[in-house]
Formats: structure tokens, sequence, C-alpha cells
């Protein structure tokens, strides 16, 4: 898809106030919902966030998988650039299922 779904901007805030104050959490949704959506690649994504990739098997990537698989659009993955690295704010399982499908695979995403 090219547009977040409108439950991911919550999603993505509820995780990033486990990091951040409100005040920059509300800022930089606010960002989110602004920036326009660009394609990255999967193996790129998970290499910058540093993050740990999930199995296949795994029930909300086997999910995303199998919706890619019906010729479902999943919705972009919101990322946030910090000086400590990349942080996935919400999409983390689809990134995930996007790298099992080919780590080649781009990814819409939206990143502030």
């Amino acid at each position: 898809m090219n547009e977040p779904e409108e439950h991911d901007f919550p999603a993505a805030a509820d995780y990033l106030s486990l990091l951040y104050g409100k005040k920059p959490v509300r800022e930089t949704v606010r960002r989110l919902r602004d920036e326009k959506t660009r394609l990255r690649k999967a193996k790129d994504i998970m290499r910058a966030s540093g993050v740990d990739l999930l199995p296949a098997d795994n029930l909300h990537v086997r999910k995303n998988i199998e919706k890619v698989m019906r010729g479902k659009k999943l919705s972009p993955v919101l990322l946030v650039r910090r000086p400590e690295g990349l942080i996935i704010a919400d999409g983390y399982h689809r990134v995930c299922a996007a790298y099992h499908l080919t780590e080649d695979l781009t990814v819409p995403c939206r990143l502030a």
C-alpha cells in the first residue's frame, strides 16, 4: 500500500512511548504522517535497525507472507532515524515477512 493504515500511527506511538517522552513521540508521529512513502529493501531495513529476523513460522510473519502470496498489499512500515540507529516504530512483522519472501524485496515505508 502507498498509505499507512490509520491504526499504524497509534501503534507506532505506543512503541515509541516506551523509549521517549510524550512530546518527542507526538512530533515524530506527526512527521511520519507528513512524510511521503518511499521504497527501501527489506535487507537494508533489517541491517540498519539491528533487530533480529523473526522466523517465517512466527504467527504474524506467516500471516503477512500469506497476505502477500494472495496478492494483498501491506501497509507501509513506519521508521524513525535516530543517532543510535533505525527504529521500526511499526511494521516489524511486515519487514520480516518481506525479508523471508526475498531479502531484496522493496518495502514501502515512511521515514522520519
